[in-house]
């Protein structure tokens, strides 16, 4: 105890330097591992004492506590860093609050509400053990049939960056010193959601100049915020695994940036480098390919032991370099007080915070404001009383309203049955438990089934030892499930019909080909619609779908993305009218798979506007949402008509609440840099404000973006402000036809 790396007085850096020197390269090594500690206590041993791991993930809440003892035993009494994917919530202990999926969180447009979400999951994380967190996802939506969809923000660089900048100030707290504060990890860096035919971690079709347009920024963002570890991305581009890129790794994160956080692989990336991408002749190679490229820890390639010191003793690799991953490693873990404190779980601590009554509160909050309106013919509110039938897959699923990374999304083994039933409020359930208060009585039948899984003829596990998920196959329509849905719709004076994806159809290995509502669910709404009952569709699912007629033309249309415990009770809340729906899409719904990749922000110069057959319109854009009141918007006035590069746009717009209700609008400036050197999106977000209206009540809103942010990348792949002619363009979506515009200019100089 008394060694100098063990007191706190000295400066980090020379606590650093005396452990560094203390350690056996095995140590160090070990240091450089994080291992996947689902297990057995024999297995954990082998890890912590045989392995000498310095990180684990994926412990169950037993294991995780006896490998903090393991640590404590060892030669150095080296902390472990604990992690793992509390992406939206604490996904793998039973009862944690479980927020809506980070795309359902976009639809708040609120980074201060999104902040709180992740603040909340900081303090429940920290109280099991964790230090970790491997989120958030800065990863740009692009193909919908990409299976990680409901992890992004969305499709707009902008929107993510706020939205990621206010998740990692929530994670990481005033500071890691506090025992509340986690590690953020921004990922998958970079390009990981460039697909190829929306297939998860295939090659990304990436240019330097597309990466630095829209990829990046949300990145750089954050690393200049403080973020204070990134994952790379499993894919290669042009050819060279993220894993090896040295130009992306070390010349722009840590060069360009000043980035000196601590990089962490994805999932065995170095060992796929050998089996899987085959551009490394053995793990030594891969193993040395690595560490020169910049990556400090590895996760779940324990072969890169051996590899990496056969790589040391042939002079391949340096030990030098290992010491400099191993000193970001150490860092991170002396700041966050870990040899004073190693922040083992907290029983006391767990049963304070651990789904606590303001969290759920909050929760309830972030649910509610992520609900989409997007269309309603006079059917919502529903108001007067009578019988409500819920129809419908999605209206008593659990599992599909949390979504991915949640319990039984397949991850871990110790909740088959995820978290505990009562702490998840269904559709069915909320309105099963308002709707008599305001004289609704409810009735209930199921109507479909969505999809059937069948177990992957190539095996249990994934060549990196990872289960492999079910092959899923559509359900056939089913005569009884569908005559029970209409006998109960035709009985009711509304029918809410709720459909959409399951856990089996999103997530991480999880593309689909397809984006059209799976099993009995065209039948079923199509079935219901033709009683000529009011029809109100909502949507619970991972990701955009393309739906069909019926539910395009239903009465009224409500969307949820994986909207988390308290999902159900908030669309019960939206549809009784006891509060006023204000989400926003983050992403464009398309009409037609086919029209992928339908982005707002896309390039000019498309030789026309269409297909044969179809617009290249979505059904949804960008930005969308409707409340149940009219808003309007008029006498947009730019104040600088003409801007030094290092000003800001000033203008004004007048927001009017024209109808019987409140409303939170969320108003939305783009800009159109009108000539550009090289091609370039034809508008792009810059700035957003949401307000609240009373019934009647007109505000001047102000705007302001900076000059710097109409920036485009050139031909040299710089960043730079194009003096010039601008449009601002101010409305309540991305929708060209919604928008005011008012010129501005750029001066020279």
């Amino acid at each position: 105890m008394s060694l100098p790396y063990r007191d706190p007085g000295l400066s980090t850096e020379a606590r650093i330097d005396d452990l560094l020197a203390r350690m056996t390269l095995p140590e160090k090594l070990g240091q450089m591992v994080q291992l996947d500690a689902r297990g057995d206590e024999a297995q954990i041993t082998e890890i912590v004492i045989g392995k000498l791991a310095g990180s684990i993930l994926h412990a169950s809440p037993e294991m995780m506590v006896r490998a903090y003892d393991l640590a404590a035993t060892t030669r150095l009494g080296i902390p472990l860093l604990t992690g793992d994917d509390a992406i939206h919530g604490h996904s793998f202990w039973p009862g944690a609050t479980i927020f809506p999926s980070q795309l359902g969180m976009a639809c708040t447009w609120d980074p201060d509400l999104v902040a709180r979400a992740a603040r909340i999951t900081a303090i429940e994380v920290a109280a099991t053990g964790l230090h970790w967190t491997f989120s958030p996802v800065l990863c740009i939506a692009r193909d919908l049939r990409w299976g990680r969809v409901d992890e992004t923000f969305g499709e707009d660089p902008f929107l993510i960056g706020e939205l990621g900048s206010a998740m990692v100030a929530g994670y990481q707290g005033e500071g890691l010193s506090d025992p509340t504060a986690v590690l953020a990890c921004a990922k998958h860096f970079a390009g990981y959601s460039e697909t190829q035919g929306g297939r998860d971690a295939s090659e990304a079709d990436l240019s330097v100049r597309k990466l630095r347009s829209w990829f990046l920024p949300p990145f750089e963002r954050v690393a200049r915020e403080g973020c204070r570890t990134f994952m790379i991305g499993y894919q290669s581009m042009d050819g060279v695994p993220i894993t090896a890129n040295r130009w992306l790794l070390q010349d722009v994160l840590k060069g360009e940036w000043g980035w000196n956080g601590t990089l962490v692989t994805d999932w065995d990336n170095v060992g796929r480098m050998v089996w899987e991408q085959r551009v490394c002749a053995d793990i030594s190679e891969a193993a040395t390919r690595a560490v020169d490229a910049g990556n400090d820890l590895v996760m779940t390639t324990p072969s890169f032991l051996e590899g990496a010191a056969t790589a040391i003793a042939d002079g391949r690799l340096q030990e030098a370099r290992i010491d400099e991953a191993v000193r970001r490693i150490l860092r991170l873990k002396f700041d966050l007080g870990l040899f004073e404190d190693p922040r083992a779980p907290s029983p006391d601590r767990q049963r304070q915070v651990i789904g606590a009554p303001e969290h759920r509160a909050t929760n309830l909050e972030l649910a509610r404001r992520s609900v989409v309106l997007l269309r309603n013919t006079g059917a919502l509110p529903l108001t007067g009383g009578g019988t409500i039938a819920v129809i419908g897959p999605n209206a008593d699923d659990p599992h599909s309203q949390l979504g991915d990374w949640a319990g039984a999304s397949g991850q871990v083994d110790w909740m088959p049955d995820g978290h505990p039933r009562e702490c998840v409020e269904t559709v069915l359930d909320g309105l099963s438990a308002l709707g008599p208060e305001h004289g609704w009585t409810v009735t209930h039948a199921r109507g479909a089934d969505i999809q059937v899984s069948h177990p992957d003829p190539e095996g249990d596990t994934m060549p990196d030892g990872q289960p492999r998920p079910p092959v899923t196959v559509s359900a056939p329509v089913d005569p009884v499930l569908r005559a029970e849905a209409v006998a109960a719709a035709r009985a009711a004076d509304v029918a809410v019909v709720v459909v959409g994806d399951t856990v089996a159809l999103t997530g991480e290995s999880r593309s689909t080909a397809t984006l059209e509502l799976q099993g009995g669910q065209v039948d079923l709404i199509a079935a219901v619609a033709a009683t000529g009952t009011p029809t109100v569709v909502v949507v619970i699912s991972g990701k955009p779908l393309a739906l069909p007629p019926a539910a395009l033309g239903a009465d009224a249309l409500v969307w949820a993305f994986s909207p988390g415990m308290r999902g159900g009770r908030a669309v019960a809340e939206v549809l009784l009218g006891l509060v006023e729906p204000s989400g926003r899409l983050p992403v464009s719904v398309p009409f037609h798979v086919g029209q992928q990749p339908v982005y707002y922000n896309q390039v000019r110069g498309q030789h026309g506007t269409r297909y044969a057959d179809l617009t290249q319109d979505p059904a949804f854009a960008f930005g969308e949402g409707l409340g149940y009141s009219a808003v309007a918007y008029a006498d947009l006035t730019v104040h600088t008509p003409v801007v030094a590069p290092g000003a800001s746009v000033r203008a004004t717009v007048t927001v009017t609440n024209t109808g019987g209700r409140p409303v939170r609008e969320v108003v939305q400036a783009y800009v159109s840099d009108l000539v550009t050197s090289v091609t370039w999106a034809d508008r792009e977000l810059k700035a957003f404000r949401s307000i609240e209206l009373a019934p009647g009540e007109s505000r001047r809103v102000e705007l302001l973006v900076a000059a710097a942010e109409c920036s485009i990348v050139d031909e040299h792949a710089v960043r730079r402000v194009e003096p010039g002619m601008f449009e601002l363009l101010v409305g309540p979506s991305s929708r060209r036809r919604e928008l005011l515009a008012a010129r501005f200019e750029i001066a020279a100089g």
